[in-house]
């Protein structure tokens, strides 16, 4: 099957909230994927065959997965390529010495952080999420990356919210598996 077979089957699982968390949000949610093991088993098989379609002259050595949706797919993505797999969270929560980054959200700024050693300098590296909105997320993310002296590769993404433009503040390719939202969902009028 092609990649575009199996989005095409993964799309139809999606279910989608009107006005969620807030008033003009259509959100879309993936979670039905997992419920049914050969729908997640095709989301693990698409961003496979893609990467290894996409880098055939240079090794992808580690998946890194944000927090927390990306830990959905993420390690399961790099099982099945035999590949390492590497977490990006919220601060505090992980033990040892950390590299850490500040991103801003709609309301406000946050803190991710990976643990320094998890990473070998010159290793290279895919960010995944389930979303790209603004790109603060994935864009700490590749700070982290670049300050223990990785290199990111791609970003991966299962959906994309186009309107908001993050792709245009990240630093390196993004592949996004399923359709993206074009734009906000319209208010309803009074």
């Amino acid at each position: 099957m092609s990649i575009e077979s199996y989005a095409k089957d993964l799309k139809a699982a999606l279910h989608q909230y009107p006005n969620f968390p807030s008033e003009g949000i259509l959100f879309e949610d993936f979670l039905p994927i997992f419920r049914e093991p050969q729908l997640f088993q095709k989301l693990v098989d698409a961003f496979k065959m893609h990467l290894e379609e996409t880098f055939t002259e240079k090794k992808v050595d580690y998946i890194v997965g944000l927090e927390s949706r990306g830990f959905l797919f993420g390690p399961s993505l790099a099982l099945a390529m035999g590949i390492g797999f590497v977490p990006v969270r919220k601060a505090g929560k992980l033990p040892g010495e950390c590299v850490k980054a500040v991103y801003e959200k709609e309301y406000g700024s946050d803190e991710f952080e990976m643990q320094k050693h998890a990473i070998p300098a010159g290793a290279n590296v895919v960010i995944v999420d389930d979303i790209i909105a603004t790109g603060g997320s994935a864009g700490a993310a590749e700070e982290l990356i670049k300050k223990i002296g990785a290199n990111v590769l791609e970003y991966d993404f299962v959906m994309e919210l186009d309107f908001l433009k993050g792709r245009d503040k990240l630093n390196a390719p993004v592949f996004t598996l399923l359709s993206s939202q074009k734009e906000a969902l319209q208010k309803p009028s009074a």
